[in-house]
Formats: C-alpha cells, sequence, structure tokens
C-alpha cells in the first residue's frame, strides 16, 4: 500500500511539523512551541516567513528588535515555564545568525530549552558568494552558523527535504530530556527551504510531548543513604534542577522530616520561600553567611540538581577537605564531580525514594536549630542594612528591599550580571515558589530586560505565576541592550523595569581595585571622555519614553516606593530609575578564584596575588 504524502517545502514541513507538538501543563493541552521571535532577512523571508505567516493563528510569530535579544527572551520565557515550553528564535544568515551565538551559551549554561532556526549559504553554492556570507577559502562547506556548535546541545544542516524527518524529533528530544536540556540549533540554506518534498502525512499527526523522569540506580541510592546516616552535620544544596523538576515541595517535605538545613544555589534560590522553616539562605560567593557557615561545617552534603558552579562552591574553598558529597542529578556530567556518590536521577523522583529509604532517620534536632539561629542571624543583618538612612544616595540593598516590599507574591524578579546578583541573591525575600530568575549561569549582560518579555509573555499561560515581571538593572547593562522595552510596549506585555544608575560598571570597578589594579575604564569617571570631572549621564526617563514606555525619576526611596504602586497600575511597560551607591555592598565572605598578575611593579596587586594564593590553598582537590 502507498504511504499517503503531501508536497510541501521544507519551510512549509518545518512550521507544519511545529504546530502539531503539544504537550501538558497542569492538566492542560497546550503547543509545545507556543510562539516564534523572529527577524527576517534575505536568508529566511521568502521561504520560512511564508510558512510561518500561514499558521500565525496557530504559531504566533513576534517581530524581535535584536536577534540575540529576541533568543534571550525565549530563553527566559523557557525559565519562566520551568523548561516545559519551548519558544523558536528564527534568524537570516550571517550577522543575524551570528547576533544569536551569545544567546545560545545563555541557554546552554544555564540547561534551557531554545529552538534555534537559521538561515544558511546556498547548498548548491552556485550563487557564492552570496551577501553575509563568510568564505572559508580551505573548506567550503564551513559557514558562520558552524559557531553554534560549541554553544548547543543538538546542531544540525538540513541539506535535503527528508533529513528534517529524523532531525525535528531529536532536536526536540534533546531540549526536553532534562539530563540534555539546552539550546537545539537548525541550519537552513536557502535553497533547502524552497524546495518541495512528498512528506509523509503521518509525520505531522499530533504528538503530546512529555518531560522524562529517570528513576535512579538503587545500588548508588543505597550508598547514598548509607552515606547520609553517617551524617552528624548534613547539609542540602537544591539547585535549579529542584526548580526544574516540580520537586519543590518534596525537597522541602524531606529536609523537614530529616532535620537537614536547605540552602539555594543561584538557579535554586526560589524552591523556598525566605521563611521557611528549613530555609538558611542563599549559598557561595553571593551567598549568606549563614548558608556559608553551614557549607564549611558539613560532613555530608546533598546536592540536588545543581553543577556546582564556582559562584556556589566559593571556588571550592567553601566546604572542608573532608566533606562527602551525594549528587542527586539527572546530568552524569554534573554528578559525578567531586568525588561525590553520583546518583543519576529526576529531583522528584530520587528524592521521593531517598525518602523511603532513609525511613525515619534524622539528625539531631540542634543542627536544624542551629541552622535557624544563623538564617535569623543573617535575616537580622539584611535589616539593618536595608533599613534606609540619611545618606543623599541610597544603596543597592536599600533599593532591592523597596522593591521586594512592594512586589507581591506572584511578581517575579528578573536580573543578571553587574552589581545586582549579589545584592538581589542576598537580599531578595522569596515569597512564592518560581519568582526568582537571576542568570548567572552565563552572566549575561543584556538578559535583562528581554527575559523580561519572555517572562512577560509566560506569565498569564498556562503554569504562570499571573504576576508582573519586575526587572532590576544597572545603567550599564541597560545601555549594551534596552530595545526591548520597545518590543514589550509594540505587543503588549508589560514589565517593570527598576533601573539603578550608579555610573558606570560598579561592580567590576569593585573586583578590579579588589585585586590592586587602580580604577581603570569601568566607571564614567575613570574612562576616557570629554569631561571626565562631569561625565554625560543618560536620561533614562527619557529614553523610555521614546520607546512608548511609561517612567519616572526617583530621588529618594520614598518616591521610589510610591513610583512603584504606581508603576503596579500602569497598562504598560514601566520604567523606574534611581541613582545608586557605586561603593557600597552587601557583605559576602565566600572566596573567589580568578586570575591576578604573578609579577608586578605594582604594590597593591602583589598583595592581592598573595591573597589569591592563599584562597587556591583552602580548594578541594577533586574535578
Amino acid at each position: 500500500m502507498t504511504q499517503a504524502t503531501i508536497r510541501l517545502t521544507t519551510a512549509q514541513a518545518i512550521v507544519q511539523w511545529l504546530v502539531n507538538q503539544f504537550t501538558e501543563i497542569e492538566g492542560q493541552r497546550v503547543p509545545l512551541f507556543p510562539g516564534v521571535f523572529g527577524i527576517f532577512g534575505h536568508g529566511n523571508v521568502s521561504c520560512l516567513s511564508e510558512a510561518l505567516e500561514a499558521v500565525q493563528d496557530r504559531l504566533p510569530t513576534w517581530r524581535g528588535q535584536n536577534e540575540q535579544s529576541m533568543a534571550l527572551a525565549a530563553t527566559g520565557f523557557a525559565k519562566a515555564q520551568r523548561r516545559r515550553q519551548i519558544m523558536i528564535a528564527a534568524s537570516s544568515i550571517g550577522p543575524g545568525a551570528l547576533n544569536m551565538v551569545t544567546a545560545a551559551g545563555t541557554a546552554h549554561a544555564n540547561r534551557l530549552p531554545l529552538f534555534l532556526l537559521a538561515g544558511d549559504t546556498f547548498a548548491s553554492r552556485l550563487p557564492d558568494p552570496v551577501l553575509q556570507q563568510v568564505e572559508h577559502f580551505n573548506n567550503p562547506s564551513i559557514t558562520v552558523n558552524d559557531a553554534f556548535r560549541s554553544v548547543t546541545r543538538y546542531w544540525d544542516r538540513i541539506m535535503h527535504p527528508a533529513q528534517i524527518l529524523p532531525s525535528l524529533p531529536q532536536a526536540t528530544a534533546t531540549m526536553l530530556d532534562p539530563a540534555d536540556s539546552g539550546p537545539a540549533f537548525i541550519s537552513l540554506p536557502q535553497d533547502i527551504q524552497e524546495i518541495a518534498f512528498d512528506y509523509p502525512i503521518a509525520f505531522f499527526e499530533e504528538k503530546i510531548w512529555s518531560i522524562p523522569r529517570p528513576r535512579p540506580d538503587r545500588h548508588k541510592l543505597a550508598q547514598a543513604v548509607e552515606l547520609l546516616k553517617t551524617a552528624k552535620k548534613p547539609l542540602l544544596i537544591a539547585g535549579g534542577g529542584v526548580r526544574y523538576s516540580l520537586a519543590e515541595d518534596a525537597v522541602a517535605a524531606f529536609a523537614i522530616k530529616h532535620g537537614i538545613p536547605i540552602v539555594e544555589t543561584i538557579a535554586g534560590k526560589g524552591s523556598l520561600t525566605h521563611h521557611h522553616e528549613a530555609h538558611a539562605g542563599p549559598i557561595g560567593i553571593i551567598g549568606s553567611t549563614s548558608a556559608n557557615a553551614l557549607a564549611g561545617e558539613a560532613d555530608v552534603i546533598v546536592a540536588i540538581g545543581t553543577r556546582l558552579q564556582d559562584f556556589t562552591t566559593g571556588s571550592w574553598t567553601v566546604f572542608s577537605q573532608t566533606a562527602r558529597f551525594i549528587s542527586i542529578n539527572t546530568a552524569r556530567f554534573d554528578a559525578v564531580k567531586h568525588r561525590a556518590v553520583a546518583v543519576v536521577g529526576d529531583a522528584l523522583e530520587t528524592v521521593t525514594e531517598f525518602d523511603a529509604l532513609l525511613g525515619n532517620w534524622k539528625a539531631d534536632s540542634q543542627h536544624m536549630q542551629h541552622a535557624q539561629h544563623l538564617f535569623g542571624e543573617w535575616d537580622k543583618l539584611l535589616t539593618q542594612l536595608q533599613t534606609p538612612t540619611n545618606a543623599p544616595i541610597p544603596t543597592y540593598a536599600q533599593v532591592v528591599h523597596a522593591v521586594n516590599d512592594v512586589a507581591s507574591e506572584n511578581d517575579t524578579i528578573i536580573t543578571a550580571a553587574g552589581g545586582l546578583p549579589g545584592e538581589v541573591c542576598k537580599g531578595w525575600r522569596v515569597k512564592a515558589p518560581n519568582t526568582f530568575d537571576l542568570e548567572f549561569g552565563f552572566s549575561c549582560m543584556g538578559y535583562e530586560i528581554a527575559a523580561g518579555w519572555g517572562h512577560a509573555m509566560a506569565s498569564k499561560g498556562p503554569g504562570g505565576t499571573g504576576g508582573t515581571p519586575i526587572v532590576m538593572i544597572g545603567d550599564g547593562t541597560y545601555m549594551m541592550m534596552n530595545s526591548d522595552i520597545y518590543s514589550s510596549v509594540l505587543t503588549g506585555h508589560k514589565m517593570i523595569i527598576v533601573v539603578c544608575d550608579n555610573g558606570g560598571f560598579a561592580v567590576i570597578n569593585r573586583l578590579q581595585q579588589a585585586k590592586g589594579v587602580p580604577g581603570f575604564n569601568n566607571l564614567l569617571v575613570d574612562c576616557r571622555v570629554q569631561q571626565p570631572t562631569n561625565p554625560l549621564h543618560v536620561d533614562f526617563v527619557k529614553h523610555a519614553e521614546s520607546m512608548g514606555a511609561l517612567a519616572r525619576k526617583c530621588d529618594s526611596l520614598t518616591e521610589l516606593t510610591s513610583a512603584l504602586e504606581w508603576a503596579k497600575t500602569t497598562d504598560r511597560t514601566t520604567v523606574l530609575t534611581i541613582t545608586t551607591d557605586a561603593h557600597a555592598w552587601a557583605p559576602g565572605d565566600a572566596d573567589w578564584d580568578v586570575g591576578v598578575p604573578e609579577v608586578s611593579s605594582r604594590a597593591s596587586v602583589q598583595a592581592a596575588r598573595k591573597q589569591q594564593e592563599e584562597i587556591r590553598a583552602k580548594q578541594r582537590v577533586g574535578v
């Protein structure tokens, strides 16, 4: 019997397949690919846009302003949906495609699904060299799209229309696999997009995808149980995998039952509310004194869903040399780090089985009481740091508190690079789970506003928080990427943006000077500018208003609070700006290993080098 077929171009077939992929969120059947961020050029406008236009009622296309920022918006959407839905970012060839590499790196580092479709040069090579083509004289098969190989989990170039039959399902399975989750990239040569092919109709049948939940190996889990039962001062680290597995309640119940304090990584913050009885604060370089003290005392650490990045481990200085690790992770690569008892499996499934095998075992109750005392002292310190003073310029800590105080339970805070990550990670008191997005896996400047657009899209959808995204951003990062203020106004996706203007790249200036280098090229007053004593500051209010946003400048914390309450009532993206102190920071007591010159004529650099050697002497030996 002849197989039924339908004749479509490659681009049309890709789009038809995408609109027939579904998933379920909280019992509701929803599109797996709910939309496309797109900027069209000669590499995709005549074929891919033709296909997308025909299905815009089922697969809406949103016009981006910059390929990097639209792909970052898709990344923020994926984080908001806890990897359960995937947005697509589509670009033309050459510079349009390369603009998405940074976003791909951000998604890759954070283990977030992102589907990238980029135009490419002609497979036939007959018109070569075409507009925006970079030629490689010794290898004509290479194009700029090969740059994505290093920042994607799945990479393919379609050289025949039939190749999408295996490629699209494999790309999707990779993005949904919790062990391999990350960006998938498909390169689409211009002439391949246009070619018609007789595709099997069965290929376009509706499919409902689900995220697999691999169960742990029984032998490894038994080892973990045996090790944990020896612990006198156990500690549980909740990473992003806890949130993506929807395991927050199970992990919290596990900790309470077995008397184990919970500390959170940057990606894991928001697994618990701030005042949960097992919560002991964020751990690491931008963490709390309470969490870091507990880490130093811990004899057995249960790390769940974390890749143990240097900002979590203090470059492997916050733990004792004798501490033992139990690592629960869907990714083998992350689970085996530092000689851990590697339990490879889904966080929810593994914690459930772990709990059953532990039975009634519980750590000494004094250990949890000790953790609660340390966290209480940390919370008091936060209150002191956040209390307004008579100083003419407020600190980051005070601004963070003002925003936190006005934010509703369902509003999501979003930030990324610069000085705000440390201040927000330490000082933001989470009111409800899954309302905290600090992108620090890649520390990508420019993520914030773009991600706010993605969060705003996800907020009102299935599985969304229903609140308003609140983006906190420094003046330096604002200048780097702000065009999605216009995107959000254009598309009706509201966010609130708080711009902390401290006159440049203040936190990297702090690091620069801490390592013995005089302030140089970071703060505006230290840059090569026309008026070094009074450099021009951007009028962020006028700039935001020019893109259709509402905006207000605040000259005090009282004005900021009033403006935040007003911003909650507006009908579009609203930008608030306030001058903040470039030199006052919430304390952090974890070490960080960075490169410091081994030889320098500066005494300050020599001292910093000595200090760095002392830090390295404390590092745990491991891989």
